[in-house]
């Protein structure tokens, strides 16, 4: 494997931890999002993005976003981490809304991550309860796959991270040199 980069942007953990798997799998430096100067990024041939899906948003895509013209010749890959089980239409929905124009043909990957609605700001706790208010009303047997896991995650703690979801991106990885 050639030497990489990757940047995150973690929120209650979960990324951190497909992050840290990462690192033990390449051997790449790693730097959080906010922390990501792009003068110190570009030396890198292969930069990977992990960031959280928070209302269809993946975090710390703005830095892919803003500084896109200088990286466009590098091996990039986006590894987002969401609460819900895989479901391919829910993820094309998110690649879809989160990469256009330019951002169109970066390879995304995707890892399920936890649930743990006491270690929530207190905003996104209110927006998850307020959601779930509004899916309690409908028919249980009209659920779709990320409407159930939500349903099911109420008053749990839940870790549902596995290196297996990591197996495509370091698949890329080796075989797109």
């Amino acid at each position: 494997m050639e030497k990489g980069i990757i940047i995150y942007q973690s929120k209650y953990g979960a990324t951190k931890k497909y992050v840290d798997w990462l690192i033990e799998e390449t051997k790449f430096d790693f730097i959080e999002t906010p922390n990501a100067k792009v003068k110190d990024i570009e030396k890198y041939n292969t930069i990977i993005l992990c960031g959280g899906i928070y209302a269809s948003g993946i975090s710390g895509l703005s830095f892919f976003r803003k500084n896109y013209a200088v990286l466009k010749n590098k091996k990039l890959a986006i590894f987002c981490v969401g609460a819900s089980p895989f479901e391919e239409q829910a993820f094309n929905e998110v690649k879809e809304h989160n990469l256009r124009e330019d951002l169109k043909n970066i390879p995304v990957f995707y890892g399920r991550g936890a649930w743990d609605e006491e270690n929530m700001t207190f905003k996104d706790r209110t927006l998850c309860k307020m959601l779930q208010k509004a899916i309690a009303k409908k028919d249980p047997n009209t659920y779709e796959p990320w409407m159930k896991a939500l349903m099911s995650a109420i008053g749990e703690k839940c870790d549902w991270t596995d290196k297996e979801y990591l197996k495509p991106l370091l698949e890329y990885i080796n075989l797109s040199k």
